[in-house]
């Protein structure tokens, strides 16, 4: 079977899918507790990384599209990963983000997740998008609510309570005209 490959990118950052060779960074990723500390809680071993990164591959091989490996367009490091997920069990159809500690402050979440929103609305004609955040993880609160997200309901996700945000693509749509006239 072949896919083909979904690129996204914005001014600074390229969205492609994860290559073999983006391990190592993802695993220093994936290993940092403050990177886990509102995702599994706790660092992830190499072969949890590892089956991590199969299932973003996997997610776009099941259902059309998925998570996207960050790439910083400047350096051409992995800093992250950002992307479209609802595995069976999940309360919806979720964009969510993650990035290294070296790339936290610098825009980089909002600028990417911003662009998978806009190519969830326009590209898979999706109703609705939500994101699940810790209700202590105020930093991703924030790009949350950049995004144009409000707080939605909450819920048990993975043994963890999580706050849904989320937005409907006639709120995105309003926030695009207002965007482009800043």
């Amino acid at each position: 079977m072949h896919l083909n490959e979904v690129r996204l990118e914005t001014d600074r950052l390229i969205l492609r899918w994860f290559r073999e060779d983006d391990f190592p960074a993802f695993l220093a990723m994936a290993s940092d507790p403050e990177v886990m500390k509102f995702l599994t809680g706790q660092p992830q071993t190499e072969i949890e990384a590892w089956k991590s990164m199969a299932a973003y591959i996997g997610h776009w091989y099941f259902l059309g599209y998925g998570v996207w490996a960050v790439e910083e367009k400047s350096s051409g490091k992995l800093i992250g990963r950002i992307g479209l997920m609802n595995p069976a069990g999940w309360p919806g159809f979720e964009l969510g983000w993650t990035l290294a500690r070296e790339s936290w402050g610098k825009g980089y979440a909002t600028e990417g997740a911003r662009r998978a929103l806009e190519y969830a609305f326009t590209k898979l004609n999706r109703d609705h998008v939500i994101s699940c955040i810790a209700p202590a993880n105020v930093n991703s609160i924030k790009v949350a609510e950049r995004l144009g997200e409000t707080v939605e309901s909450q819920t048990e996700l993975l043994g963890k309570q999580v706050l849904i945000y989320g937005i409907n693509r006639d709120k995105w749509k309003a926030g695009q005209k207002s965007f482009s006239k800043v």
